[in-house]
């Protein structure tokens, strides 16, 4: 059986929620599925004062596991169009993993959230799939054969390159039906790719 890791940083609760959906779509696919989390970096008392959401149940990742896992799908907002610094500091702590090729050949995917319709969401993926890319990994996004990013009929994220969500300004948009299906989606997509994969 395949081992799937959903490895993400939510500062508020967006990306967690959007993790959670990725990993049952993994699930539904039959494979093992963990869902992790990477440290906070901020300041505990600044993170309360500015109202981060500091309960999430997902237990915090280390850099060795990742290499346990047969497919990685990351999940981190954007800041100022590429991923946060949270996930990019834990994913600069990989250099061994990259030098030793503990991750060549696994699957992996990028999915994101935005304050805005044109916030950066591309960006953010693909700043993600960048560090995918450079770990010798085979990237899989969100295909249009999920139709639900093809609507005209209300706002929604979807791209190619990952599953989104649209956050609002202040936080106030929840992941609509149609991104949490987008999420479920290429969770299990990419859970079937490395079944396929691992069976070889």
């Amino acid at each position: 059986m395949a081992r799937v890791l959903v490895l993400y940083y939510s500062s508020y609760g967006h990306i967690e929620t959007m993790a959670n959906a990725v990993a049952e779509g993994a699930r539904s696919a039959g494979t093992s599925v963990d869902l992790k989390r990477v440290p906070e970096t901020v300041p505990a008392d600044v993170a309360k004062a500015s109202y981060f959401k500091l309960d999430q149940k997902a237990p915090v990742a280390t850099i060795d596991e990742l290499a346990n896992y047969d497919a990685i799908i990351i999940g981190a907002p954007t800041r100022f169009g590429r991923m946060s610094s949270q996930m990019a500091s834990f994913l600069d702590q990989a250099g061994g993993l990259w030098m030793s090729g503990a991750l060549n050949g696994k699957v992996g995917g990028a999915f994101t959230s935005t304050a805005t319709q044109h916030g950066g969401q591309e960006t953010t993926l693909f700043s993600i799939i960048t560090n995918l890319l450079h770990f010798g990994m085979t990237v899989v996004g969100l295909p249009y054969s999920f139709q639900g990013q093809m609507t005209l009929d209300e706002i929604t994220g979807g791209s190619p390159y990952g599953a989104t969500t649209i956050a609002g300004s202040q936080g106030q948009r929840q992941p609509s039906a149609n991104e949490l299906d987008g999420a479920r989606f290429q969770g299990k997509l990419i859970a079937q790719t490395a079944s396929k994969l691992s069976a070889g």
